[in-house]
C-alpha cells in the first residue's frame, strides 16, 4: 500500500514539475546550440575568430567651461 502511494505521489510531483518548467520557458533537458563557423570566401577554410578591440578611454576636456556667474555678466 505504501509503495502504491509513493508511486502516485512521485508521478504527480514529476508531472507538476514538468508543467512548471514548460511554463517558465525552461527545458528539462537543455542542449547548447553552436553557431555556424564562417568560411573564408577566398580559400573556403574556416575563419579565425578575432577578438573585438578594447574601447579607448575618454579624452580629457580641453576647453574651459564658463561658470554660471561668468555667463551672466554683461559684456
Amino acid at each position: 500500500m505504501a509503495n502504491l502511494i509513493n508511486e502516485l505521489v512521485t508521478g504527480v510531483v514529476e508531472s507538476v514539475l514538468k508543467e512548471v518548467l514548460k511554463k517558465a520557458g525552461v527545458k528539462a533537458t537543455t542542449s547548447k546550440r553552436q553557431k555556424r563557423q564562417a568560411r573564408s570566401a577566398a580559400t573556403g577554410r574556416f575563419k579565425k575568430v578575432t577578438k573585438p578591440k578594447a574601447a579607448k578611454p575618454a579624452r580629457k576636456q580641453v576647453s574651459r567651461r564658463r561658470t554660471a556667474a561668468a555667463r551672466s555678466k554683461a559684456r
